[in-house]
């Protein structure tokens, strides 16, 4: 098989959660631990750093990644979803794992792994720590696919953990109370282990101090003291004004990451007291250059000017209580918005505060859990929100830029996938 070939195996063969959803979650942990003797436990030989939560892991993950490799750590990165390349989820120095690595694993040990039935994230997960092990990285950084307490990335003893924050999201899964799925997150707590949580309430705050009292490990609630005392909106960046290291340059814009920041600004002063040598010099260079660090894409990303076009991943209410305004805020002659959900989501409470005066385009994502755009702009109507469907993001995109004019804002999301069939296309769009 060629590469193409082995992906489409891959996604054939092994459930793929982004596509069906609750279809291709597998609870329990024998698979991973399964698959984990059979490759003789990859992932105790390299360092590790977990991060989990509803919102922001993701740009954490990228961010951590990209500090620690500009302190010179050979850094894995492991990341999900994919945006437009499955290579994505598995990076060494912001390099994607190789296609014939990619082929040579899946030929060389689909005799044993086939007999299993491991879910897509269960055999991507081994595949990772396999690859980060043979190609001998210092450290990994392991971003939780699901929860926490169950997912497969959790057999890993963590120099730090991380949760950056609870709200709903995937509550068939992990709970319909905040402190529920708290208690799931909460899951990836180690005994004696640091754990950095970015974000608390009154629901979540007794549910993350039990757990770590029980496992005797030091909490540190990053809301309660912030490390940055202002923060210069710039074109192209956000300048921060911090207490540990100074100015940084903030490549990583948008109103959600001055929480993702100070999370962030205290991970990597809990590294550095276990004994990570992490400079200044390597914390600014990491925040300023983190996606060409790391090759990060669709963290509230301008891919036009004239009109400016941005597209984010925000999916859920979480993130779009930070979204919505930063929306608002841009100066535009008109507002035009692209917009798609999958079927699993809150999606009535999006769109209650999504903006009425906007312009829409209804669309819908390439993965069989899009809400089909009709049913979208039904509910949308409900909520004084209107516009036109689409059956592609490519053909929503291109009316917003067909019809707005060059002082307009366009904002492309409401999914990790909108995002992807967007990046996916870009060049031909653009």
């Amino acid at each position: 098989m060629n590469y193409q070939e082995t992906i489409t195996y891959l996604y054939n063969s092994a459930p793929l959660f982004q596509n069906i959803g609750q279809g291709a979650y597998k609870e329990g942990l024998s698979n991973t631990h399964a698959l984990d003797e059979h490759f003789k436990h990859p992932h105790h030989k390299f360092r590790t750093i977990h991060v989990a939560g509803t919102n922001g892991k993701g740009s954490c993950s990228h961010t951590l990644a990209a500090v620690l490799q500009s302190a010179g750590y050979k850094v894995g990165l492991y990341t999900s979803p994919h945006l437009v390349d499955f290579r994505e989820r598995i990076r060494i120095n912001g390099e994607m794992i190789n296609e014939q690595y990619v082929i040579d694993f899946v030929a060389q040990h689909r005799a044993f792994f086939e007999p299993l039935h491991p879910s897509f994230f269960e055999l991507t997960t081994a595949m990772a720590f396999h690859y980060f092990a043979e190609q001998k990285i210092d450290v990994a950084v392991i971003e939780v696919g699901l929860g926490g307490r169950l997912d497969c990335t959790n057999i890993i003893s963590p120099d730090i953990t991380i949760i950056t924050n609870i709200s709903f999201d995937h509550v068939g899964f992990l709970g319909d109370t905040l402190a529920k799925i708290a208690h799931e997150k909460a899951g990836i707590i180690k005994p004696h282990t640091p754990v950095v949580i970015g974000e608390h309430n009154e629901e979540t705050y007794p549910v993350f101090k039990t757990e770590a009292e029980a496992k005797q490990a030091t909490i540190i609630f990053a809301q309660e003291q912030h490390l940055f005392r202002s923060i210069e909106r710039k074109i192209n960046y956000d300048i921060y004004q911090t207490i540990p290291f100074g100015e940084l340059s903030v490549e990583l814009r948008g109103y959600c990451q001055e929480k993702n920041v100070n999370t962030i600004l205290h991970a990597i002063k809990e590294l550095q007291r276990v004994g990570y040598n992490i400079s200044k010099e390597a914390v600014h260079k990491g925040f300023s250059q983190v996606c060409r660090l790391t090759g990060l894409k669709g963290r509230w990303q301008q891919l036009s000017h004239t009109p400016r076009l941005v597209c984010d991943t925000g999916h859920n209410i979480g993130g779009f209580q930070y979204i919505v305004p930063q929306i608002l805020a841009q100066p535009c002659k008109q507002l035009r918005i692209v917009f798609g959900m999958v079927n699993d989501k809150d999606i009535n409470t999006v769109l209650s505060i999504l903006p009425k005066h906007a312009t829409y385009y209804f669309t819908q994502a390439s993965v069989a859990r899009a809400l089909p755009c009709n049913e979208l702009q039904n509910l949308a109507t409900q909520h004084g929100l209107y516009g036109t469907t689409y059956s592609t993001v490519a053909e929503a995109t291109l009316a917003s830029l067909n019809e707005a004019d060059k002082e307009d804002f366009i904002y492309v999301g409401g999914s990790s996938f909108i995002v992807a069939d967007l990046l996916t296309v870009w060049k031909e769009i653009d």
